[in-house]
This record gives structure tokens, sequence and C-alpha cells, in this order.
């Protein structure tokens, strides 16, 4: 889950405060739901005609003040081209048992940094493998960031899937080094480690890929 704080405060003591847009960002999973769903799924879930919902949600997203809702999610995983945005070594972890609200871990940047960080990584990924893929990630969030405040910061976090996860593989979580490695290896050419990064990369989200085709 990426969250955008937007209260500057990054290294200081004061709260940062992110607007939760519940409202928002429930139209917007609608909207993801419709796109995404098999025409059975949608003759079960929805009362109305699927054009009603689409057009409620529209009118639902064209009401926020930024442009934006300030949190986006995704569910089992996290998109490899989000570690961009952050940091390796600022990665904080709350172990606790699996089922304590407690249970934490994520990273935060400056919002000026993660841009540069998502910019630059674009550029590598856009020459490497074209527009598609990872690419059109990285798009889209580099985009989703210029709608907030400059002086914001931007919290990456996993959110229930520290519930899923043991401590171990928490601690053994190299995720966020492997993908800015990756970035890296694109800078200079080398296959190899690339090809290294993402054999480690499958092996650690594998498990929680099967999960989600079972459910």
């Amino acid at each position: 889950m990426l969250s955008p704080t937007v209260v500057p405060g990054l290294t200081g003591t004061e709260p940062l405060v992110c607007p939760l847009d519940v409202r928002a960002r429930s139209a917007a999973a609608l909207v993801g739901f419709l796109a995404t769903s098999q025409q059975v799924l949608r003759d079960a879930a929805l009362t109305v005609r699927p054009e009603t919902v689409r057009e409620k949600a529209a009118r639902v997203l064209s009401e926020l003040p930024s442009g934006a809702v300030h949190v986006v999610s995704t569910t089992w995983t996290v998109p490899l081209p989000w570690f961009t945005l952050v940091d390796p070594d600022k990665r904080h972890v709350v172990l606790a048992t699996q089922d304590d609200p407690r249970r934490h871990v994520c990273w935060r940047v400056a919002m000026s940094d993660a841009r540069a960080r998502v910019g630059k990584a674009h550029d590598l990924a856009e020459h490497a493998m074209g527009e598609q893929g990872p690419t059109k990630v990285l798009q889209d969030t580099g985009r989703w960031l210029e709608h907030f405040h400059p002086n914001s910061a931007v919290e990456l976090d996993y959110g229930g899937l520290v519930q899923l996860l043991t401590d171990e593989q928490l601690e053994e979580d190299t995720s966020a080094e492997d993908v800015n490695a990756i970035v890296s290896a694109l800078e200079r050419e080398d296959v190899e480690e690339i090809a290294t990064r993402f054999e480690r990369l499958r092996d650690f989200w594998g498990d929680l890929a099967v999960r989600e085709r079972f459910n």
C-alpha cells in the first residue's frame, strides 16, 4: 500500500496525516472490480447496471480535491516497481504475533526523493523493456505522486500481508534491496545481476501468488 502523508514533518516529531479517502477509494475499487471481474461475479454482486456504477463512481472521484486518492493499495502482493520509490535501508519493522495489529513493515521517503527515484527507474525500464509491464506501473505511479505537495512524504507498507508472512520471512525479506539493485543493474546493463535478483523476488512472493490463485 502506498500512502502520501500530507503534513510536512518527515524528520521531525510532528505527526504525519494521510486522509483515508474512504468514499473515493471505494469508488475506485468498484471501477477496478468492473474492469477485472468475470461476468458471473458481477451479476452476483451488483444490483444495478454496471454503467450506473461507473457513472456514480466517476462522480465521486471527480470530487477529490487533489485529483487523486491519497492511498493506493493492492491485494495479496506489492507491485515490485513500487519498491523503487524507497531507500532499502529505511525499512521499519515491528514484529508481533501474526494477529496483532501492531505488526508492521513500512518504508517512508520524502516526496522529492520518491519522484526522483521513480523517474530514474521509469527511464531505465522504458529503455530496456519498452512502455508496458513495469514501465507502465512506474509511469502511473509517477503521475500519481505529482498530485501531492512536494514537501509531503510517501509511505510504502505491507498492510495486511504481515499477517500472512512469518517473522523469519519478514526478517529475511530483501525485496526493496533486490528491486533497487535491478535498477542499478539496468543502468550497468548487467543481465546476470538482473536475473539473479528477479529469481530471488519470484521465490519470496511466489507463496503469496499461490494463495491468491486459491482464493
